[in-house]
């Protein structure tokens, strides 16, 4: 497969890059974890200014007719600064749900302004009894005068502490795991009824506990079909698992290069350790994990948006694995070889780790990926 960029993706690579080397490096990340919000409304703004909010939108609402692995490629440079704007959350999650799934007064009222930078967005899914299973809904919606009332609970919402707008899942027919019977609502973020206590996560970014206790929403805020939620629901973490492996690809390609770079400086008995052959056979292992990271996250990319829901699934938890086994590989050998200080606040290797494990928890773990990976049908109609 050629992996050959375009001219355009190219300069949307290098314009990222410098993005991260000049506006938005580690230390800035540093500093934005003292603060409650976690990231800066007006660096959002400059990254819609630069288009690459609205890169992978069609252009008639907006966007630039841009694919998914443009996306990823965003992700990729955005994650060697570790760069804490809810680009997954907003534009991956929530606003391609939007897009695809949206009235065009959803997308005028609500996209539109996330894409100018000028709000963001949040998807309210997990349940604390879910973990990876999406039709495991408690939290209900049900019809009232001119629309709907929500009650319950959702835990981990991506930008959830800090977003204008959330697309909440909610059961509006039949029992907690029923796969229909679900649907999705847009709702404010200050609607009465609405509660959201801030959480901190182990690296550093922000998530967020909401609960509704009677928040009422109008019927036009109903998003796509009612009681068949469940399928775009699906599509949407699917992509954010994609988007995850981007992220993670950049993250796992910056602590090798780092590391590499601190073989060639340290020394030790006159030498630069990495003269030791033992260490030199230890990082061209790791080349060929990171290699592998960026094969399936690229191959995983170009299936995010395939309507054949069983390649997409096959391709995407393929990547996921691979970044659990293979970035875990490249990670605790960047750990070893950079030796103690590696663990400690004050080396960036340490935060690249911990949202690495982030990373590699959200949109399904290993053991999950492996189950659905197994459990799927490919085209012969046979289980893989």
């Amino acid at each position: 497969m050629n992996f050959d960029l375009s001219e355009e993706q190219q300069m949307i690579v290098d314009s990222v890059a410098k993005f991260v080397e000049n506006d938005s490096p580690v230390e800035r990340f540093r500093e934005l974890r003292q603060s409650e919000q976690g990231w800066e409304p007006q660096m959002w703004a400059k990254m819609a200014e630069y288009g690459w909010l609205a890169v992978a939108y069609p252009e008639e609402q907006g966007g630039f007719g841009g694919s998914f692995v443009d996306l990823a490629l965003i992700l990729e440079q955005l994650g060697r600064g570790l760069v804490p704007e809810p680009y997954i959350p907003s534009v991956v999650l929530a606003g391609g749900l939007i897009s695809k799934f949206g009235s065009s007064e959803q997308l005028e009222r609500y996209l539109t302004p996330m894409i100018e930078g000028r709000s963001s967005l949040a998807l309210a899914y997990a349940e604390k009894q879910s973990r990876y299973n999406l039709n495991d809904c408690l939290t209900r919606a049900d019809k009232s005068t001119g629309g709907w009332t929500l009650k319950g609970q959702k835990v981990w919402v991506l930008n959830g502490h800090a977003a204008d707008h959330l697309i909440v899942a909610a059961r509006t027919s039949g029992e907690q795991f029923d796969s229909s019977g679900i649907s999705l609502f847009i709702v404010d973020s200050d609607a009465p009824g609405l509660s959201r206590i801030l959480v901190k996560g182990m690296d550093g970014q922000r998530s967020a506990l909401i609960n509704f206790d009677g928040v009422e929403v109008d019927a036009d805020r109903l998003l796509g079909e009612e009681n068949e939620g469940l399928a775009p629901l699906e599509w949407a973490i699917d992509r954010g698992a994609a988007a995850a492996c981007a992220e993670g690809q950049g993250e796992i390609s910056e602590m090798f290069e780092r590391t590499v770079q601190y073989l060639k400086d340290r020394r030790q008995f006159k030498v630069p350790i990495g003269s030791f052959q033992a260490l030199q056979h230890r990082a061209a292992e790791m080349f060929a994990e990171v290699e592998l990271c960026k094969s399936t996250m690229i191959l995983a990319a170009i299936q995010a948006d395939n309507e054949d829901a069983g390649t997409r699934k096959a391709e995407i938890s393929s990547a996921k694995l691979q970044l659990n086994d293979g970035g875990w590989f490249v990670q605790k050998y960047a750990l070893q070889l950079f030796g103690g200080i590696a663990i400690t606040d004050e080396e960036d290797i340490g935060l690249f780790f911990k949202r690495l494990r982030v990373l590699n928890g959200l949109f399904g773990d290993a053991d999950y990926h492996v189950d659905r990976f197994q459990s799927l049908e490919r085209f012969n109609g046979e289980s893989i």
